[in-house]
This record gives structure tokens, C-alpha cells and sequence, in this order.
């Protein structure tokens, strides 16, 4: 019987899954074995599962989720409607169910709240017993708990070798298994080795939730290299799931601790947290997306074949998207705020060049207040220019930068960031086709995508309202300090050293312990994952490296080398193997979440089904040799 393992089983993986079984019927029909195999429960995976902390949050809104295909989504197969996090929460999902404390957050939830990661893991989870419940006639789905350690071909089925039981011969194999844990670089094994020497504290970089924070002592000073979602999370364990609590004061919050608290002191490139996630609605309506960044741009970059410059060429039309995105709901929504009408906006904001002077003056004329005119520059760098004396001079500084973003992210005089954020994912959607073509010059794809990530992590990928409000109290009651953009280490026999270029004349900030408050960079050649190792051993897999026109290697991504239109495998020798795929950040074809914002046209459900298709008919060819 014609059969596929899926190795990963959490969002990833059910996606893959509910693709596959929704083009089943067109492409072949017929029996068909589906194997998941993940160690952690299926559905919610590692990342989304159960056992973690009740205190951590998604940084998405229940109405913001979805694992489902809608309207919107333009792909080959059929689309196949069903509940966001919100429809599910309303209408599905049984208290009566649950556990005390997730029955009651289920009582309690609204549109606009933040759901815990534990009730996001009974959605997800209910999202796989609804395809398993739905399933084409023929498709059965098999679980295995255990992991999968080896991979090879034997002939032309696909063996795959399991820690616990017996091995499985399937017709092909999709990797799903998100972010992978890598061993440390050798700048970090030089910190570990230093940390073990002297007898200190170096926390490499690991998902947060599964950390050992206990080594962290209370009352003493915590350098902490990263100021994303890993470092809420770290905030979130160390204070409050050490016993602290948050007080209403005034229209902020005032912490109250337990005794338990290090202190930290906490820097990283941009200085900054990522910039709050926004918590109201459009008032125009959507924009009209892709207007500048569309097929047909992206078509003339493709067809003309040339090296592409993602800085100097494209970022002038993905710039010009997001502030369309930006002034379309600043110019419907709050019409009381501008001096044009839209159409005659929008006909010159067309006809004008970004960032341009006939741009700058049309700005500069209809939008006469600045905060309400697109600053991409202060949004990626938000401390450029700032320099402070000392420490204690630079907290109210970035304390004050942090509130007003929060002020503009939450307040529905706001919501152009809201048309910005909307813009972005589409921007994020073209410019990923323009990304895997192979078209952009060595030095753009390995400077160019990496900022472009990050830019796009940083305003789009934030904390909810209320962290940010937590981090704020954390900084006044001087538990949090901030150090500034552009940190650097130094490790010294009594600990390590920071600095800043946002202090550049201040002395070092000293601390026995250092916590890298991010998730690895992806590194196939470093996974502990073994079944990834092995295929790299073999030159099954490989990372690929960007080699500049001189043989200079510029980067090495870490990431495995897959086909940009399916998720096919390319080995070392370039060959593309017919029946392996994969999916997820340790490939090169860059992806968003596995879940989304629904009516958002999901780059990821797109590429899932393109995935699946391409997999169902190595399927049909099984089927035909079998016959």
C-alpha cells in the first residue's frame, strides 16, 4: 500500500497533513497510509505542547489564528474551510473538558485576547482529531511517539529507522519538524568552556520554556544577549513564575517581587524589545494588496533572468507596499487626520518614487502630523542616534521609547500600523519568490534576506500589550536594565563584560552569569537531530553556502538546500531526490509560521499544498509500479 511518513507531528506537520488529505481525491485516490512520527503529542508538537508553563503566551490574538484554508488562499488544491483559535474557542471547544484553569480562560477569552500556549495546544490538537475525524476513504493516519533516527533508500522505497520499533518502508518522506536544537557554535562553546573554568553561568542559545533557569541566583546580575520573544518568555519564568506578581498603578503596572529575582541587564543588536503587537481592528477596511510588489513586478524580475539586488532593486517596491498599507488605513480610517482625499492620494503615492523628494513633499503636505507619517528607519533601528552617558541615564530613555510604541500599538488612533503589519505579510509572501529564484547576487542573499528577516521580525513578530507593560514595571522597579543597541562580550576571568554603542563611554556592565535569550540559528551540519546528522554525514542533505563570484564563502545559511517550488531535497551533488521534502525553518525556502492570520493568503498554507501535491504524485507513480 502506497505510504508517507511525516517526520514532525506538531502545526508543521498537521498542515502537510490536511493538505495531503485534501488533494488525496484528485491526485489518485485510493488507499493511502499516512505515518506521523513525533516524539511530543501529536497536533501541538513540541513548541505548542501541553507540559510547559500555564504563565506563557502566544503573541497572537484568538482571532489572528487559523491552521485552516480559506478564500483567500490562491493555490492548486481545493480549499477546505474550518474554525479559527476564535470559532473554535466560541462554538467547539467544552469547558466542561478542560481543567479549572483553562476552562476558565476559556469562559474568559475574547477576540482580541492572547490565548496561554496550553489552550492553543487543545486547538491545535482538536485541529488533527477534525482531519482524522474528515479523512478521504482509503487514507489512514498512524502515530509513532518515538523519533526517527535514520533515513535510506532501498530501491526506490524509503526506509525509515525509529528509536522505538520496528523500521517503516514508505514511498516518500516529508521532514516537519520546525526548529531543531543545534550543539553550540564555536564562539559559544568558547563562552561554555570559559563559564566552566571559572566557574560562572553561559546559557547557550535554546527554546527558553525548556531551559534551566534554577542556576540563575536570586539578587545577582544576569547579562542577557537578546531582546525577542525568547527574552519575554525568559521575563515571564524568572519573575512571576518565580512568585512575583503584577499590580494595577495608575495606567501601568507596579511588580511586586518575590525575593526569588535576579537582576538583568539586557542588550542586544537593535537594544530594543520587538515592537508590541497591535490590539485593535482595520477602520478602512483592508488594503488593496499586492499593489506595488504583485505578480506582475515579481514576474519582470524573474523573466528578465538577471542577478537581482534585494536592497538597491526590491526594497524600493517592498517599502512603497507596506506604507501603501500604512496610509490606505490612515486616509479611510481617519480621514479627519489628512488633507487630501485617498483617490488623490493614492494617484500620486503611484506615480512618485519611495522615498524620493515628490514622495517626501506629498507626505510632508497631506499627512501634516509626523507620528502619523511611516518612519521604516526609527521602526528597524529605534535607538539610532540615541547615546547616553551612563546606565541609569539611558533607562528612562528607552523606558519612554518602549511606552509610546505600546501607546501607538494599542490605541485605535492608531491603526495604520495595523494597514502596515497587513502590507507586510504580503510584502513577506513576493519577496520570499524573489528570494528562492536564485537570482540575487551573492552578497545580497547573504547580507540582504538576514536583514530583511529581522526588520520583519521586529514589527511584526512581537509580544502582546500586556508583556510589554510587564517589562516596563520590571524596568521601574529596577529588575530589568536596558543596555543598548549594538552589545558586545567580553569574557573576563570574573565573569563577562558588556558593552554597548548606544554607551560608549560608560564602563562595562560585569555579571557572572550570560544567557543568550534566542532560539539556535539553523545549523544542519550542528542538529542534534539524528536522523538530520546522518543525512548530512551521507551528503544526502546539505546547508546551503552562498560562495561569492571569487569562491569567497560569504555565509553559510545552515539551512538545507530544498527545491523553492515543493520542498524537494537537493543533495550534495545537486541531484534533487524524488522522494524526499521538507518544510519548516531548517530549509531555504523561508516560511512564516505554520499558522496564520486568516484571509491573509498564508505563504505557508501555499507551500504546504504545493508540497503535498508534489508528494501525492510520487504517490500515483508508486501506485502504477505497484500494479
Amino acid at each position: 500500500m502506497p505510504a508517507i511518513a511525516v517526520i514532525g507531528a506538531g502545526p508543521r506537520g498537521t498542515g502537510i497533513l490536511e493538505r495531503l488529505a485534501a488533494n488525496h481525491p484528485e491526485l489518485g485516490g485510493g488507499p493511502l497510509d499516512v505515518h506521523l512520527i513525533d516524539p511530543y503529542p501529536p497536533g501541538a508538537g513540541r513548541i505548542w505542547r501541553h507540559a510547559q508553563s500555564p504563565l506563557l503566551a502566544m503573541n497572537s490574538m484568538a482571532a489572528d489564528v487559523t491552521m485552516y484554508t480559506d478564500e483567500s488562499v490562491v493555490c492548486e488544491g481545493p480549499i477546505r474551510p474550518g474554525p479559527s483559535f476564535w470559532d473554535w474557542a466560541r462554538e467547539h471547544a467544552d469547558p466542561a473538558a478542560f481543567e479549572p484553569e483553562l476552562a476558565a480562560e476559556l469562559r474568559s477569552i475574547t477576540a482580541s485576547s492572547f490565548p496561554s500556549r496550553r489552550l492553543q495546544s487543545r486547538y491545535l490538537e482538536w485541529v488533527l482529531a477534525d482531519l482524522l475525524a474528515h479523512l478521504p476513504d482509503g487514507v489512514r493516519v498512524h502515530f509513532h511517539r518515538t523519533r526517527a533516527i535514520g533515513l535510506a533508500d532501498d530501491g526506490a522505497a524509503q526506509v525509515v529507522e525509529l528509536e522505538e520499533g520496528a523500521p517503516l518502508r514508505v514511498d516518500a518522506v516529508v521532514l516537519a519538524s520546525g526548529h531543531l536544537d543545534a550543539t553550540p557554535t564555536d564562539d559559544e562553546l568558547a563562552l561554555l568552556e570559559h563559564a566552566r573554568q571559572h566557574g560562572l553561568v553561559y546559557l547557550p542559545p535554546e527554546q527558553t520554556s525548556d531551559s534551566d533557569l534554577s542556576v540563575l541566583v536570586p539578587g545577582e546580575t544576569v547579562l542577557v544577549r537578546g531582546m525577542g520573544l525568547a527574552f519575554i518568555d525568559l521575563l515571564v519564568l524568572l519573575y512571576e513564575g518565580r512568585g512575583g506578581r503584577f499590580e494595577p498603578e495608575g495606567d501601568g503596572l507596579r511588580y511586586v517581587p518575590s525575593g526569588q529575582e535576579p537582576y538583568i541587564v539586557a542588550g542586544s543588536p537593535r537594544g530594543m524589545p520587538y515592537h508590541a503587537k497591535t490590539h485593535y481592528d482595520l477602520r478602512g477596511g483592508p488594503p488593496p494588496l499586492p499593489r506595488f510588489l504583485g505578480d506582475a513586478q515579481v514576474g519582470a524580475f524573474l523573466d528578465a533572468g538577471e542577478p537581482i539586488d534585494l536592497r538597491r532593486q526590491v526594497w524600493p517596491l517592498m517599502a512603497k507596499e507596506i506604507a501603501w498599507g500604512w496610509y490606505h488605513e490612515l486616509f479611510q480610517g481617519h480621514p479627519d487626520r489628512v488633507r487630501l482625499p485617498w483617490a488623490e492620494f493614492a494617484e500620486a503615492f503611484a506615480a512618485a518614487d519611495w522615498d524620493g523628494p515628490e514622495m517626501r513633499a506629498l507626505i510632508e503636505h497631506a499627512v501634516p502630523d509626523p507620528v502619523d507619517r511611516i518612519d521604516l528607519a526609527a521602526l528597524h533601528s529605534p535607538l539610532a542616534g540615541v547615546i547616553a552617558p551612563d546606565l541609569d541615564a539611558l533607562q528612562p530613555i528607552v523606558r519612554a521609547k518602549i511606552a509610546e510604541d505600546l501607546r501607538q500599538h494599542v490605541d485605535p488612533a492608531h491603526t495604520p500600523h495595523l494597514g502596515a503589519f497587513v502590507a507586510m505579510l504580503s510584502v513577506y509572501a513576493q519577496a520570499a519568490r524573489i528570494m528562492g529564484s536564485g537570482l540575487l547576487t551573492p552578497r545580497s542573499e547573504a547580507e540582504d534576506v538576514s536583514w530583511w528577516q529581522g526588520f520583519f521580525n521586529g514589527v511584526a513578530s512581537g509580544p502582546p500589550g500586556f508583556r510589554v507593560r510587564e517589562l516596563l514595571a520590571l524596568s521601574e522597579a529596577g529588575f530589568v536594565r536596558f543596555l543598548g543597541a549594538g552589545m558586545a562580550i567580553e569574557a573576563v576571568p570574573e565573569g563577562f563584560r558588556a558593552t554597548s554603542a548606544t554607551l560608549p563611554t560608560a564602563p562595562p556592565v560585569q555579571a557572572r552569569a550570560l544567557v543568550e535569550a534566542r532560539l539556535p540559528d539553523p545549523s544542519a551540519s550542528r542538529s542534534t537531530d539524528a536522523l538530520l546528522a546522518s543525512l548530512v554525514r551521507a551528503g544526502e542533505v546539505v546547508e546551503a553556502v552562498i560562495v561569492d563570484h571569487d569562491d569567497t564563502v560569504l555565509r553559510n545559511t545552515g539551512q538545507i538546500r530544498t527545491r523553492p517550488s515543493d520542498g524537494a531535497i537537493v543533495d550534495a551533488t545537486g541531484r534533487v531526490h524524488p522522494r524526499r521534502f521538507a518544510a519548516g525553518p531548517h530549509t531555504t525556502v523561508k516560511l512564516p509560521g505554520a499558522f496564520t492570520r486568516p484571509g491573509t493568503n498564508s505563504l505557508s498554507f501555499r507551500h504546504n499544498d504545493a508540497l503535498a501535491r508534489a508528494v501525492l504524485k510520487v504517490m500515483t507513480g508508486a501506485s502504477q509500479a505497484a500494479a
